[in-house]
């Protein structure tokens, strides 16, 4: 699907497509993100070139039913102090608690429930960007 309508990259989980093989069918320019759901996952992707890892899920979510746990705060922080690999957060992030996961290492976050649930979703989706550059600041200081 991605090739198809001239994608600049894909996500893919540890169900998905290998990477090799979704890099090969990218090529080297296009940006590949990879979910870790435990610390194997973590290991191996060590040895990848892929763009980023979606630690994945920070927190239980029911958008992501089907993960191996959640990694918390503490998970999290144990991934940025390992991995060499920028991260995003996902799962269960929101106004409440992005702030904490860039402090605990994350690098940006994806969220659904955050906007699409929002009654206002421009103003959500504000707040979060502001949250977000705060807490970047905060944590290079």
């Amino acid at each position: 699907m991605a090739l198809a309508v001239e994608a600049e990259g894909v996500h893919i989980g540890q169900d998905d497509m290998p990477y090799a093989a979704a890099r090969k069918l990218m090529g080297p320019q296009s940006i590949i993100g990879l979910s870790v759901e435990t610390w194997d996952d973590v290991v191996k992707a060590q040895e990848l070139d892929i763009d980023y890892l979606g630690v994945s899920p920070v927190f239980e979510t029911p958008t992501k039913a089907d993960t191996k746990g959640n990694w918390g705060l503490e998970g999290l922080a144990r991934i940025k102090a390992y991995s060499h690999h920028p991260l995003v957060g996902i799962g269960g992030l929101n106004a409440s608690n992005a702030h904490d996961v860039i402090m605990a290492g994350a690098d940006c976050i994806a969220v659904v429930s955050a906007i699409c649930a929002a009654l206002d979703p421009l103003k959500a989706t504000c707040e979060l960007r502001d949250i977000i550059q705060a807490a970047l600041e905060k944590r290079s200081t």
